[in-house]
């Protein structure tokens, strides 16, 4: 018996080999999207899922009510994860660690040799036990015990001397935060990281080397992240209730605790109103849902076009019930065919998705791969049932319940219902193709805003670089030589970095009209003279830090928001007092944006600093890059002598503050075309079907006179209907999805009319040049081929 369907199943492939390579065709492109999503969803979800403790592994974090709302953020004082081990019995154990911005890359090397560089980060002594991170050197214990110890990676091990036999080797590095050369001895080497880890770094040092000052060790300040490792059994929810308070018996009312999963810190970023609201898993939902849209347009096709010939098959299937044949055999047939074609789509998907991976990985910066594992191959077996049955079911039920007789006779016309789910499902099809044109746009056009919108500072042609060596110390000397290199026009000096959160606080504030009830919430930074001109930032009124008025050591600089939320009228001048000090307001800054534009600009102050500036930025003059950064290079090989000038872009990290989203629009571009192309493979096979179904009438209606244009449009006019119908549901679903997404954004375009208007009338278009195809192609058939057709 499954021998004879098998020999059906061919033989109405090869009769109906139109219909059948379009199906096949869309299947194909469904399944290969679906499956390259797949691996991509899969991937995000795999995101700091590897260490061993990944399910007792929380992150504190605190909600602290300020003026402007509550804020939230993983900075923490740097006392808190050993009071928490103290006081807390469900605390396994607890580990401080440094953000990513406090350690920029690091000059690393041995002996005498030139260096290279290196990305690190300070950690507290058991960081290797909570989190995994295997050694192939050392032991995990010790690695980190003493403040003269370093664990470096696999990589730098070999780099550095060719061998991961390196415990007990003496190395050297410097970096921006810690003054000259650190003499170190390796006492672990750690296995390079996986592509499964947000966090990437070449070495470890202990955090006792950054706090040997005391500088984060007080409860009021900020800065480092801590993370618990809880006791099995633990109650996430509880313990969150006790730690809630633990603040405010340190002297903080207003900062309150609570704790999340370390491996949500990837997905689960944004907060708002101190309650997650979101992040990388809105990306996530998005893309899986493109792929069940995709997938579904594709099943779509195959249920309309069999149902669409199923006049073809009426004496089949009358004969088949004469000779006694079950429904339930007949639906077994039909699903058995749907699930046929799947599996010759899925064996093409997969030939497809190998082709396409490479560029798959280029688009979305990762390092995805087909791998046939017991997972990969229940995944595969699941969706080729899903789609075989959810195709094929509709057919399959409706073919097998034609009446024998009627069906004999061929007397079985398309009944209401019958038009009415096709056309439902051509609705439904360009509903969802018209939904992702919508998101295309908008997505396009929210991305360009945020790309040429003027952020308050100038960013093209500034380049900027780490101090590091005799520049640490001598950063004025430098800058000052700096400005008399051709084509350089200003420069400057900070601390730290430029773009993202500027390091925040919420310490002891006065200013006149302030009211103390009030926890005000201020992002600080450091910079030296001609930082502001440098970077092209605009007064609103005042001065910047200047040498010609002697020493500013004792002046702030405001941003516009600042002076907003203190209301604060006729501002220069005015004391502002900071940290028990008193300042004076020189000058107030027009806002920019320091963050990315997901976030309104904050109340921002800039303290004057002469010395320990971590970071020199340089405006060169546009047309002499090349001329002027080889006098840079030259200039600065003599000044810090065995250091390389390593440098980047301003305008660079600009665009990293949006390569999500940037990856978005592009496979959002990719993915609307193809469920568009998929939509259309079905909209021609039913054009093909209904033309030739209508031949008779056609051939009729030109001996009567009838023109080609008039055939064309008749033709035309029954797929137009449905597309129209999906236009006008689309729009409203896409405007309410837009504007959600377009929320996470706190500056964004204003929704236009035209982008629904122009996504409509797209896919109108494409859906009249698909249907044009037949309908032309019919229209100029001989009328007496027409009439004497079958």
């Amino acid at each position: 018996m499954f021998r004879h369907h098998l020999l059906l199943i061919y033989r109405n492939f090869k009769r109906y080999k139109s219909s059948f390579l379009i199906n096949l065709m869309g299947l194909t492109a469904g399944l290969c999207c679906a499956l390259l999503i797949y691996l991509w969803v899969m991937d995000e979800l795999r995101m700091d899922r590897f260490h061993a403790h990944t399910d007792q592994l929380y992150q504190v974090m605190e909600n602290e009510k300020t003026a402007s709302g509550i804020n939230t953020r993983d900075a923490t004082a740097g006392l808190l994860g050993e009071a928490l081990a103290k006081d807390m019995p469900e605390v396994e154990g607890a580990v401080t660690t440094s953000p990513n911005f406090w350690l920029a890359e690091s000059k690393v090397k041995t002996g005498n040799d030139p260096g290279i560089k290196a990305g690190g980060k300070f950690v507290g002594k058991d960081f290797l036990k909570l989190f995994s991170y295997p050694l192939v050197a050392g032991n995990t214990s010790e690695a980190l015990e003493g403040k003269n110890n370093i664990v470096i990676s696999e990589s730098l091990a070999k780099k550095l001397f060719h061998t991961t036999d390196v415990v007990g080797k003496e190395m050297v590095w410097n970096n921006s935060e810690i003054k000259g050369d650190n003499h170190v001895l390796i006492s672990g080497v750690f296995k390079d990281i996986s592509a499964n880890s947000s966090e990437h770094f070449d070495f470890l040092v202990t955090l006792d080397v950054l706090f040997k000052g005391g500088t984060y060790l007080k409860w009021q300040n900020l800065g480092p992240n801590t993370f618990l490792l809880l006791k099995k059994g633990t109650d996430p929810r509880e313990f969150a209730a006790k730690i809630e308070d633990f603040m405010a018996k340190k002297g903080h009312p207003y900062r309150r605790l609570f704790i999340r999963p370390a491996a949500d810190a990837y997905l689960y970023g944004r907060y708002e109103n101190g309650v997650v609201a979101g992040g990388r898993i809105d990306y996530v939902k998005l893309f899986s849902l493109i792929a069940i849209f995709i997938l579904v347009i594709a099943c779509i096709n195959f249920m309309n076009l069999s149902t669409a010939k199923a006049s073809r098959r009426m004496k089949e299937v009358g004969i088949k019930k004469v000779m006694g044949a079950s429904r339930k055999s007949l639906i077994f047939q039909y699903l058995s065919e749907s699930i046929l074609l799947t599996v010759l789509a899925l064996f093409l998907a997969l030939l497809c998705v190998e082709l396409f991976l490479p560029q798959f990985n280029s688009i979305t910066g990762k390092s995805l791969s087909l791998h046939f594992d017991l997972k990969m191959t229940v995944v595969l077996l699941g969706i080729v049932l899903f789609t075989g049955l959810f195709s094929g079911s509709y057919p399959a039920l409706y073919l097998s319940g034609f009446n024998p007789a009627a069906a004999l006779k061929g007397k079985l016309g398309a009944t209401m219902a019958e038009l009415w789910t096709r056309k439902g499902l051509v609705v439904f099809q360009f509903t969802l193709s018209v939904i992702l044109i919508v998101s295309v746009f908008v997505i396009y056009k929210q991305i360009e805003f945020v790309q040429t919108r003027n952020p308050g500072y100038q960013k093209d042609n500034v380049m900027y670089f780490e101090t590091e060596g005799r520049l640490q110390d001598n950063v004025g000397s430098f800058l000052s030589e700096v400005r008399k290199i051709p084509g350089v026009i200003k420069a400057g000096g900070m601390d730290r970095t430029f773009l993202g959160d500027q390091s925040g606080t919420t310490g002891t504030f006065k200013w006149e009209g302030m009211d103390p009830k009030e926890v005000i919430k201020f992002q600080k930074g450091r910079i030296g003279v001609d930082m502001v001109e440098a970077l092209g930032m605009e007064m609103a009124l005042g001065r910047s830090f200047s040498d010609k008025f002697g020493a500013d050591s004792s002046k702030v600089l405001v941003n516009e928001a600042a002076i907003k939320m203190m209301k604060l009228k006729d501002p220069i001048g005015k004391t502002f007092g900071i940290w028990g000090e008193d300042f004076q307001i020189i000058g107030v800054i027009k806002d920019f944006n320091y963050e990315s534009m997901h976030q309104e600009v904050k109340p921002l102050f800039f303290k004057y600093a002469e010395k320990d500036l971590t970071r020199v930025m340089i405006k060169i003059k546009g047309g002499s890059e090349k001329e002027t950064i080889v006098g840079i290079q030259d200039f600065y090989k003599k000044f810090n002598p065995g250091y390389t000038l390593n440098y980047r872009f301003l305008d660079q990290d600009f665009q990293e503050q949006y390569v999500a989203e940037t990856r978005v629009a592009v496979l959002s571009r990719y993915f609307s075309a193809l469920a568009m192309v998929i939509s259309c493979l079905g909209l021609f096979g039913l054009a093909t079907f209904t033309a030739e179904r209508r031949l008779k009438e056609i051939g009729i209606r030109k001996v009567l006179g009838a023109s080609e244009a008039s055939i064309i449009m008749i033709l035309s006019k029954d797929f137009t209907k449905p597309v129209i119908a999906a236009i006008l549901i689309a729009l409203p679903i896409s405007y309410i999805m837009t504007k959600y997404w377009l929320n996470t954004f706190a500056y964004r375009i204003e929704l236009q009319l035209w982008y629904f208007v122009a996504a409509g009338v797209l896919a109108l278009l494409i859906s009249w040049i698909t249907v044009a195809v037949q309908a032309i192609k019919a229209a100029t058939v001989n009328p007496i081929q027409c009439i004497k057709a079958d």
